[in-house]
Parts: C-alpha cells; structure tokens; sequence
C-alpha cells in the first residue's frame, strides 16, 4: 500500500508539544490583534472572553465548511480505575443536553445537510461537522449546547457502555494484532498514562458510572482546554461573533493541574508473548525515542525525533522502501510484509515502531533479526542523499495535496493547537526536515536501537475455532481514531 508521507498523518499517533498549567482565564484586551500563520494562509487565531480559542481558515472554492471543536484532554488525562472514560465521554456527547434530546444532535445535523462525527486519541477529544457554510452558525449553537450542557438520563449509559464495550471486544479483543500492539504498550510504559488503552480496559468498563462520564465532562470539557477551528467558505469577522456570542458565553473555569507522570529510563530489553487464535505470526518492536517538545527553539532530541521521523520514511515510507525490498521481495524473502512508524508528535513519550508478519517457513525471530539488521545497516552505511530527497520531495508535495481538503487543513491546525505549537507548526517542521542531512539520520540510527530501550512483543498462533460471533449494528456518534 502507497503510504502519505505527511506530517498531519503521523499527528493521529501524537507526542510534543507543551502541557498547559492551570490557570484563571482573563477576558482578552479588545484591541489585540489575532495571530496569523505562515504556512497557512488567511488562518487567524483568536481568544474568546472566557478563554476559549478559535481558529478561522478561509477558504472560498466551494460553499462548505469544516466545524470542529478540539478539547486537550483524552485518555492519558484519565486515572486507573477510569480507563476509557475519555472515549465514553466521546459517545455520551451525543446523548443530548437540556435543550437536545437523546439522539437528536445528529438528526439536526442530517437535517442541515451535515456529515458528523468523532474522535479520542491518548492526547486530545475532538468533535467535527461538515455542513454547507450557510449552515455554520446552526452547528456551532449546537456544538457549543452540548459542550456547556451535555445532560442524558443514566438509561442512556447503561445503553451506551455496551457499545463500548461491543467496540472493545470487536477493535482490539477479536483482533489478534490489535491485541498484541495493546498488550506491547502496556509493556513499554510503565508510568506514562500511554500504558493504558484508549478504548479502556473491560474491567475498568464494567465498572464505570455515568457520575464517573458527568464528572470528567465537568473537569476537562472547560472553555481554556478547547479549541474551536473552522475552515471554509467563511467571513472571518463573522464567523468571531457568532464564536463569541455561542462559545464565549459560557462560564470560564481554570484548567485543571495535570501531574508530570514522566516515564523512567528503561533498563533493560522487555520481551512478550501473545497467544490468540490467528492463522500468521506477527512481531512488533518498540524503541523508546524522543518527542519533538517545539518547532521554535528546537534542542538536539528535537532534532533527533524529526531525524528519526526521516529514518522510518527510508525504511518504509514509499512502495519499494528498504524494508519492503529486503525483507518482503525475492526468493529468500523472509516476511509478508514489514513496516515502522516514529510516533514523535504528541503529548506524552515517543516510540519508534517496526512490525512484520513472518513469511511460509521463516518464524517471528527471523523477522525480528531482519528488522534490526536493516536499522544497523543504516547505522553502519548510512543513507543515499538521493534516497533521502525522495522521501523530502515526496512529503512536501503530499503536503501541498492534503491542503486541497478542509477536513485536512483544520485537522492540522486542530492537532498542533493540542501540541501547544503555532499556527504554522507544520511549515516550519517541514522547513526542519527538509535540512535533515544523511549524517544525522545515520547518527540516530546508532543511537536509538540498543537493547536497553526495547521491548518486543511477539504474536503466538492459537487454533481458529468457533464462529464469529453475530454483530449488532453500528451505534451512531462516538469513533475511536
């Protein structure tokens, strides 16, 4: 499969940007001017009278527009005992408010001529419509209702946490590699909150209330942890007041503290296994690795995450990339397929990932050895200036594609603003890579992949039996991203 070499593509695996202090909102000065982005233009920023942010993208070619309303909290804000509350609260945002009855949010949507829906990571909650533009002031009187106001009766819970929990069993229990890739989190952090799921654990799920859901909502869903961003076929000017008169109005709280939870130094190489009915084996290795923590004053880690991002692009960031060619073609060939991804972008620590599946009569350990042995060769005989301004051209020009769509142009502004990072966090990132040197991604090659910070996880075949079992159908609202 052709992979997007795109910085907004890795923002959905999170990990940079600052943590946001508590602090008590002041009201903004009239005269102060909006922020303004480079990289993408016409984009302004505001700061609504309680705190809360907006951001506004211009776009006129064609009448529609993108609302979508980005709050900093998700499943690493969550403590043990509460595990997917986050995501529950995701679902239950579409249950009503005093003014919205259950299940009527997203019928008003459909009756604009609306598309809606959802989404939870570890690092933030968001919620989105695309509606024609005329419709825009209709969505954010909504959006901003249930926001203030999410109210449901507890009938709705107890309905709600079995789809949950349907999710759950369907997403990550009944898939074999879902499972492995939960339990090869769970092993590679200890004190980040990233060790739990974003879906949460079943028990923590059977034990939740909806006083567990209502309280969340009252801690995190405060106008200073929010963002609303809008891009489209809009004035600028009126598209602010409309903000201001629905999502400014409501009461300003200070964000709550959040506690450091820094994950410790690992020790030593963690290895486990997962047994699960499956019909191939499977490999997973995680490297701890740094995050990139700011695009303005960048340190060395800095520019050793955005070095290690370039080293997963060689290794298998286009068809026919290093991992592709020397493990998955050929008549010695010893996987089916091979991959890495460097989550470097987000709130919490990075990781670096390399996953295969192993070829007919190769086993898990062959692939394993395959996958270091293609890193150390990086490390040993570095990388073509060549290979290297394939993989930059290629992601810049992805990157000039992804702004022809306004669900992607205010998914970028969205993700950085959850980072803590400026408007044109993605331009100047992009100016960062493209200066990169060969020298730099052999250098972190040899640096990251010791044992010392690895932990692998390997999938065990168990016999396939049984039936799947029947599926209810698809709840409408929450999505788990």
């Amino acid at each position: 499969m052709k992979r997007a070499l795109t910085l907004l593509g890795l923002v959905a695996c999170l990990s940079a940007g600052a943590q946001p202090q508590a602090s008590a909102v002041s009201p903004p000065s009239p005269s102060a001017a909006p922020a303004r982005a480079a990289g993408m233009p016409g984009a302004q920023q505001f700061t609504l009278r309680n705190g809360m942010q907006l951001i506004v993208q211009p776009d006129r070619r064609a009448p529609t527009a993108v609302h979508m309303v980005w709050v900093r909290v998700g499943a690493m804000d969550e403590v043990d005992g509460t595990s997917g509350v986050a995501h529950v609260l995701e679902h239950m945002m579409f249950k009503g408010s005093k003014a919205v009855p259950p299940g009527e949010f997203s019928r008003r949507v459909a009756a604009l001529g609306g598309l809606e829906n959802a989404f939870t990571s570890w690092d933030y909650t968001g919620y989105y419509q695309q509606i024609p533009a005329a419709r825009l002031e209709d969505v954010m009187k909504l959006e901003a209702d249930r926001f203030a106001h999410n109210q449901w009766p507890d009938a709705e819970f107890k309905k709600e946490i079995e789809v949950v929990k349907e999710e759950r069993r369907m997403r990550t229990e009944d898939q074999p590699r879902a499972l492995l890739m939960e339990q090869l989190y769970a092993a590679s952090f200890i004190a980040s909150p990233y060790h739990r799921p974003i879906v949460g654990w079943m028990s923590d799920l059977d034990a939740m209330t909806p006083e567990d859901v209502r309280q969340f909502h009252r801690q995190w869903y405060v106008p200073g942890n929010a963002v609303v961003v809008v891009a489209g076929d809009v004035d600028v000017s009126r598209v602010r007041a409309w903000a201001e008169k629905y999502y400014g109005s409501i009461p300003a709280r200070a964000v709550p503290a959040r506690k450091p939870r820094t994950e410790p130094a690992q020790r030593g190489l963690r290895r486990i296994d997962v047994k699960a009915p499956a019909e191939q084996s499977y490999v997973a290795l995680a490297f701890h690795v740094p995050r990139i923590r700011s695009v303005d004053a960048m340190t060395g880690e800095d520019r050793d995450a955005l070095s290690l991002l370039v080293l997963s692009a060689v290794l298998s960031g286009y068809d026919g990339a290093r991992l592709e060619r020397a493990l998955a073609q050929g008549a010695q060939r010893v996987a089916d397929s091979a991959d890495s991804s460097a989550s470097v972008l987000g709130r919490g620590p990075g990781l670096f990932l390399l996953t295969g599946v192993p070829a007919a009569g190769k086993t898990a350990q062959d692939v394993e050895q395959a996958l270091r042995a293609e890193v150390a060769r990086v490390a040993r005989d570095g990388v073509d200036p060549a290979e290297l301004e394939r993989v930059k051209t290629q992601w810049m020009a992805s990157n000039v594609y992804e702004r022809d769509s306004l669900q992607n142009q205010a998914q970028q502004l969205g993700s950085y603003w959850v980072l803590g990072m400026p408007l044109d966090a993605e331009e100047r990132l992009l100016a960062q890579l493209r200066g990169v040197t060969p020298d730099q991604v052999r250098a972190v090659a040899a640096k990251y992949f010791g044992d010392d910070a690895l932990t692998i996880a390997t999938l065990r075949p168990q016999p396939m039996t049984g039936q799947p079992r029947p599926r209810p159908a698809p709840a409408a609202g929450g999505v788990l991203h």
